[in-house]
């Protein structure tokens, strides 16, 4: 048998399965990204003022990242990276973050701008009304 060393770490979906083939349980990870942007008010709504002009936000719990690339202008797309499937983590310096393996996305149409992943996130359709940001 022929022995794989690798420096890159074992993916989530890698690691269940290797332990459901020994027979073992693994607890539930969550996947990806940081919570701290959903709404502080438990409601889940997304509000205008809490997306920066030129960056955004990742809602985990609805898996979607909204962003502001200009002044009043809002997108959003699917939080999950076509890399592998984590979820997105952060939007930073003008660009979608994926924290698995460093996959960047461009806050204004979701294209790739550099790391692993070759196709586009996803566009969510959005409406904005007044302060509210709702998923169409």
């Amino acid at each position: 048998m022929t022995e794989r060393i690798t420096d890159e770490p074992l993916s989530r979906r890698t690691l269940a399965g290797l332990a459901a083939a020994a027979g073992l349980s693994l607890p539930v990870i969550s996947a990806c990204g940081d919570d701290s942007a959903d709404d502080a008010s438990g409601s889940g709504e997304i509000r205008t003022g809490d997306i920066a002009v030129g960056g955004g936000a990742v809602y985990a719990d609805q898996d979607v990242v909204v962003t502001q690339p200009t002044e009043g202008t809002f997108k959003a797309f699917d939080a999950t990276c076509t890399h592998q499937g984590c979820q997105v983590g952060d939007v930073s310096e003008g660009t979608i973050h994926c924290p698995c393996h460093n996959s960047r996305f461009s806050i204004e149409d979701g294209s790739p701008q550099s790391g692993p992943a070759k196709s586009s996130l996803k566009e969510v359709a959005i409406t904005v009304s007044g302060d509210k940001i709702e998923l169409a």
